[in-house]
């Protein structure tokens, strides 16, 4: 289900509580192809913290912090997202709708940067010089975000029959037009990704119960 939402408003940051989210995902998959460790899937210390979150989240409907601090990036990104949403628009003739938010189901939800008319999405990251001119050398998305964008494509087309997500990479510092690098990726594409997806998080909602089960019994 789509739900019309403004990001970090009160009512996205609410519908976030409990739910595993494409920015998330990364630390979720990470390992998720290696081989089992006595008989157990492998989980990295990321992981492990995600899931006590989301099991106090899903028990207590309150979101959790964690201890995680707000960061110059974060900051950086939404005061030059508009600026690289505009540029985009301009580039591809088109108008960008707000993301919102995509239920995906009880424990699952994503909320991209913006949809492109009927089949489109868009996810926007406003980085640092470096990190854009590698993005350019390879011509490509940044490896860093793939997750959540394959997260995106699977929801978004599973509810709202999107196609494609463009990867828009957004750099102050550089001179236009190569401040803006978009690449197009198409759900088509990326079978298998969802599939590991959606096998990788049947354990780690297991990982997840295991959590809850053990704050229920310290709380009696």
């Amino acid at each position: 289900m789509w739900v019309d939402v403004e990001q970090n408003t009160e009512e996205w940051h609410q519908l976030r509580v409990g739910r595993i989210g494409g920015s998330s995902l990364g630390c979720v998959m990470a390992h998720h192809d290696k081989p089992l460790q006595n008989g157990s899937p492998r989980w990295g210390d990321p992981a492990k913290r995600l899931a006590l979150k989301k099991a106090l989240e899903q028990i207590t409907g309150v979101g959790v912090n964690g201890g995680e601090l707000k960061s110059p990036h974060l900051d950086r990104g939404h005061a030059e997202e508009p600026i690289a949403r505009e540029l985009y628009e301009e580039k591809k003739l088109c108008e960008v709708k707000n993301g919102g938010y995509y239920t995906y189901s009880d424990d699952i939800g994503v909320s991209p940067d913006g949809r492109v008319g009927e089949k489109g999405l868009i996810e926007i990251k406003s980085v640092i010089y470096p990190v854009h001119a590698a993005t350019l050398k390879k011509n490509t998305y940044d490896s860093k975000y793939k997750w959540q964008l394959f997260m995106e494509l699977l929801v978004g087309g599973a509810e709202d029959g999107r196609e494609w997500i463009d990867y828009v990479s957004y750099c102050s510092e550089y001179p236009p037009p190569a401040n803006l690098f978009i690449k197009r990726l198409h759900k088509k594409d990326f079978t298998e990704e969802f599939t590991a997806i959606n096998n990788r998080l049947k354990e780690f909602r297991v990982l997840v119960d295991s959590e809850k089960a053990f704050i229920k019994r310290t709380v009696g």
